[in-house]
């Protein structure tokens, strides 16, 4: 079961059936969408993905996903994730704010939460993600709490996806590879 995390100015909670229209206005927003996997899907495709979260993802226990709240209001901010990946080999997180939440520090302060979860909470020695090149605001973001670029990953429409890695502090080199 998904638990719930606070950070200084955050919390996530598992979501609700009631916040499917706040889940779906996040994800068609193209600013934020344009970074997310193969980019803006439709409304239908998004309400969807939001129908699996409770009947797969929950319901089978796969995975962490999270609505990330704003302690101070209440208000829906953004979307978390924290799973098993094919393309890092490990757990990656996965991120998403409201163009309104941007540039208060909050990205910043979500991957170290996430970051903080998986390797107390789920005792993982390393945690990937996984950025379009292009985006200079996440790169920039996940450099800022540590994470190092470990390969490119070359996508089928020719653009290219940079894979990085924050290896806990106490994990011997060797057992973590040498991310650069």
């Amino acid at each position: 079961m998904t638990p719930v995390l606070h950070t200084e100015r955050l919390l996530l909670e598992p979501y609700t059936p009631a916040d499917e229209d706040v889940f779906v206005a996040l994800f068609q927003d193209v600013r934020v969408s344009r970074w997310m996997g193969d980019g803006p899907s439709t409304e239908a495709e998004d309400r969807a993905l939001f129908g699996r979260v409770f009947t797969k993802v929950y319901a089978r226990g796969l995975f962490d996903v999270w609505a990330v709240r704003s302690r101070e209001d209440g208000r829906t901010v953004g979307h978390a994730e924290i799973k098993p990946t094919e393309e890092s080999g490990g757990h990656e997180i996965i991120y998403a704010l409201a163009p309104d939440a941007w540039g208060r520090g909050l990205g910043t302060e979500l991957a170290s939460g996430l970051l903080d979860y998986g390797f107390r909470r789920l005792g993982l020695r390393s945690v990937h993600a996984t950025v379009a090149a292009e985006n200079g605001s996440s790169l920039a973001l996940l450099r800022r709490v540590g994470f190092r670029h470990v390969r490119d990953i070359e996508e089928s429409d020719g653009s290219t996806t940079l894979l990085l890695t924050h290896v806990r502090e106490d994990s011997p080199p060797a057992a973590a590879g040498r991310p650069r």
